[in-house]
């Protein structure tokens, strides 16, 4: 199963790069797939920013991970 996860971007670089932020780490992706601009969500896959998504479906999305992550925590 592959799974695409929202994060925000707040830099683009040279060479069509953003930095792009998931709550709690900022990472380099590529944009080349999508028009994103500094403030927008997107979907990013494998390195690549793939589909840009509302700022509401974003952070909702967002929340789903971390509540899925914190009860996988609890469970150990």
């Amino acid at each position: 199963m592959c799974i695409a996860v929202p994060a925000e971007v707040v830099e683009i670089k040279e060479g069509n790069i953003g930095v792009v932020d998931y709550g709690d780490l900022k990472q380099e992706v590529r944009l080349d797939l999508v028009d994103a601009k500094v403030g927008e969500f997107v979907l990013v896959h494998v390195g690549f920013a793939i589909q840009k998504i509302s700022r509401e479906e974003g952070l909702e999305t967002r929340e789903i991970f971390r509540q899925v992550y914190a009860a996988m925590q609890e469970s150990e």
